[in-house]
């Protein structure tokens, strides 16, 4: 049997080249947000000390559930994902849509312990919570839940007691209309880590005026503050109806009365056409940061020249007025801006000294050193189960599985954080027969995605475009080619024309197949929650055939 053909990938680049951040400079005491761009979306955060922890969405990119840590809500270090053991989370059979969504994290103070809870569509899972007391150090195994539903969150009172609430479908026989949904609280027993059956109890039907008809009341989260307790969010559906309401009760079961300046944060009333535009905004979680102000982490969107959303939904951050009975984003009612006023005293060191970048940036990778940055992600499992580092490069072994399968891919990929971009890699590749492919693919998910790689026909070597929208595969362009050396290949985006190119003397790139439309890597075309991905691409069981 012959073995499987490896490809060698070097000298890698991602260059990020908005035009809002040109027109937008930076002045010393200001920082752009978002904060983390590309596909990070439903942040939760926490603090312990003046340690913020946060963490987002991951769906069936693997590790899942990645999470950040900060001194002081500006500068954040990429920790990696929660969920980083295939033997205990498993998606490698779900829709990249499926997997793990919207996260929780708490500290509780009384036991010294992290908790993070989640929803997960895989291997039966469901609701499930994990612990540690330093989440540097890695996590616990999952604690599987007891109730049904998305989106739940964990609480603790200033007794110690735990409560838990969560987005669930309205009573049998009760659903009103469509998006018809409630929030849940249960009691939460610290010592067996379950739920206290029988202790569930609907405080929220609808949102915040049933009569209205609100739909997709979810992420819910639940603070103490001045004796009250406070019940905040998301309503109107994660698109461009999205908004953040509160509620204040006397008693974390209710009841909960919804504040008269509902929504706290939406951008659902603006001309569509408003410039550098940031949409969607909602599905928020609020922290006390320095100097005591509050702020609140909370997911939008930049979509492209065509409104078009290919980076995904991203995680932004503005401070809260927390002056008078109810916190208030500020500015959060008025078309957001892409840059703030950093806190008293803050360094903006986003991109250097190992934090996470933002704004326009290059991020280079030569597979060199002994550890890979956390921004390389599996689909569906461990990028270790296909990748090995050596002096050449990132070698990757392929499976016999292609990206349109619902199946761990061996890609190992890149989340599109601009716009503008390009990716640029060098491979070091000869195909044996046509079933070999390796190269770049864009995707958005299983049935929309571009392939742009090096295959076999007969004796002869090709470079192909496919584009694959809706589960159908079209060649766009073939070109036969002679490798000599390793190759480079490129893909560049402005807005919604995407471009793919290569080298065959490492210098002088050549397009294949034109200028194309970027919509199926656009959730407005391909549907599903995720962001569009960029892949260093190999595979035995290629299909993608040049004409």
């Amino acid at each position: 049997m012959q073995a499987k053909k490896t490809a060698v990938f070097s000298n890698v680049s991602y260059i990020g080249d908005d035009q809002v951040y040109y027109d937008n400079p930076l002045k010393p005491d200001e920082f752009y947000t978002p904060i983390l761009q590309g596909c990070y979306p439903d942040p939760a955060i926490t603090k312990k000390g003046d340690d913020y922890y946060m963490v987002c969405s991951s769906f069936a990119m693997f590790p899942g559930v990645p999470i950040f840590h900060s001194k002081d809500l500006i500068n954040w270090t990429d920790l990696g994902g929660v969920l980083n053991n295939a033997a205990e989370f498993n998606p490698h059979d779900t829709g990249i849509s499926e997997g793990v969504y919207a996260p929780g994290i708490t500290y509780n103070s009384h036991n010294d312990t992290f908790y993070m809870i989640v929803t997960a569509f895989s291997g039966g899972l469901g609701n499930i919570i994990v612990k540690t007391k330093d989440p540097v150090k890695g996590w616990g195994s999952p604690i599987k839940l007891d109730f049904g539903g998305i989106d739940p969150s964990i609480f603790f009172d200033d007794n110690g007691k735990g409560y838990i609430v969560h987005n669930d479908a309205p009573d049998k026989g009760k659903q009103l209309y469509e998006g018809h949904r409630v929030i849940k609280i249960w009691e939460y027993d610290l010592n067996t880590d379950k739920v206290i059956p029988g202790t569930d109890k609907i405080i929220v039907d609808g949102g915040v005026d049933l009569s209205k008809i609100p739909i997709w009341i979810e992420a819910p989260h639940l603070y103490k503050k001045n004796g009250k307790y406070y019940l905040m969010c998301a309503e109107g559906g994660t698109g461009d109806n999205h908004s953040e309401v509160i509620f204040v009760s006397d008693n974390p079961k209710g009841p909960f009365k919804p504040a008269s300046n509902n929504p706290i944060l939406t951008q659902r009333y603006f001309p569509k056409d408003r410039g550098s535009k940031v949409d969607w905004a909602g599905h928020a979680d609020l922290i006390q940061g320095p100097e005591n102000k509050y702020y609140g982490v909370f997911l939008g969107i930049r979509p492209n020249n065509q409104d078009r959303v290919n980076t995904g939904r991203e995680t932004f951050i503005l401070p809260v007025d927390w002056s008078g009975d109810f916190p208030v984003f500020e500015n959060g009612l008025i078309p957001l801006q892409p840059k703030l006023k950093m806190p008293a005293g803050v360094t903006n060191k986003t991109g250097k000294d190992g934090f996470f970048p933002n704004g326009n940036f290059t991020f280079t990778e030569n597979f060199t050193s002994k550890k890979l940055d956390y921004r390389w992600i599996g689909l569906r499992g461990p990028r270790e189960n296909f990748i090995s580092l050596s002096k050449k490069g990132l070698e990757i072994t392929p499976f016999e599985v292609n990206i349109k399968e619902v199946k761990p891919t061996s890609t190992l990929f890149y989340r599109q954080q601009h716009n503008t971009f390009s990716f640029t890699a060098t491979v070091d590749y000869k195909p044996q027969s046509d079933k070999d492919l390796a190269g770049i693919a864009c995707l958005q998910n299983e049935r929309s995605n571009y392939v742009f790689g090096i295959t076999k026909k007969g004796n002869d070597t090709f470079i192909l475009l496919e584009r694959t929208e809706k589960g159908q595969s079209k060649i766009i362009a073939s070109s036969k080619i002679k490798i000599t050396n390793s190759l480079r290949l490129q893909v560049k985006a402005k807005g919604d024309n995407y471009e793919f190119s290569y080298a065959v003397n490492g210098v002088n790139f050549e397009n294949l197949g034109g200028p194309v439309s970027g919509d199926i890597l656009s959730t407005n075309i391909a549907g599903g929650f995720t962001g569009a991905l960029i892949g260093l691409y190999v595979t035995a069981a290629n299909d993608a055939h040049p004409q």
